[in-house]
């Protein structure tokens, strides 16, 4: 299929819907943290959280970041309270996030793998919860590969995860392609010498993404007639 033999997905803002799963995990995460709305309000804006417009800004943290740091970002802000304690909720509110799928998911990530394609995702999100959102989506058993920024390949920007994934299955790098929503995974993706397709279900707008693309498409919807041009 047109040279490409893999492909590889960021997670939240590529297979799901960022806006939609995250905002409302953060609102349960910041109250469950503080207790009331004054301090939830002012420990959301420490990762670029409004909590009473209950959205994130392009830049905050919590999009292409892991969950540790996002708990050493916090933990200024909550006094008596240990990193491990803090990672330990962020993972356990991530487990239980609902997941919105950026479009339906079986069919698409069926007819990629129906082609041949060894199919794999590359997350900055924990794995344990990355593997629930996975199967909560009933889509698990499509991919070969499954990493998060603590299954021992470190995170994005840097392309240990996606490295990985290439050695795995004795892909070159070129044959596989990287597709996210941030310049993280992009960045990453660039850096392992894979092609890099970037997508708008997360927070990052077109212009952003497309000097580290080679194309920015709405959702991953549009992949397969992309990667089907290709040849």
């Amino acid at each position: 299929m047109s040279g490409i033999k893999g492909v590889l997905f960021d997670k939240d803002g590529t297979l799901f819907d960022f806006a939609a799963t995250w905002e409302v995990w953060a609102v349960g995460f910041l109250e469950r943290m503080t207790g009331n709305t004054e301090d939830a309000a002012h420990l959301g804006a420490q990762i670029g959280f409004d909590y009473a417009a209950q959205r994130f800004s392009p830049d905050s943290l919590v999009i292409a970041g892991t969950p540790g740091e996002v708990a050493q970002a916090l933990m200024p802000f909550l006094p008596g309270t240990s990193f491990q304690d803090v990672l330990n909720i962020l993972n356990e509110e991530a487990e239980m996030a609902p997941q919105v799928e950026a479009i339906p998911l079986v069919p698409f990530l069926n007819d990629l793998s129906a082609r041949g394609l060894r199919l794999g995702v590359a997350t900055n999100d924990a794995e344990a919860p990355a593997r629930a959102h996975l199967k909560s989506a009933g889509v698990t058993e499509f991919f070969d590969f499954i990493a998060g920024f603590d299954s021992g390949h470190g995170a994005k920007p840097d392309p240990g995860q996606l490295l990985a994934f290439a050695q795995m299955f004795s892909i070159a790098p070129e044959a596989v392609v990287m597709v996210g929503d941030s310049t993280h995974d992009l960045i990453a993706g660039r850096a392992a010498g894979m092609r890099c397709v970037g997508v708008l279900t997360g927070l990052a707008e077109r212009h952003v993404l497309e000097p580290l693309s080679e194309v920015v498409l709405d959702d991953v919807g549009g992949l397969t007639d992309w990667i089907a041009a290709q040849s």
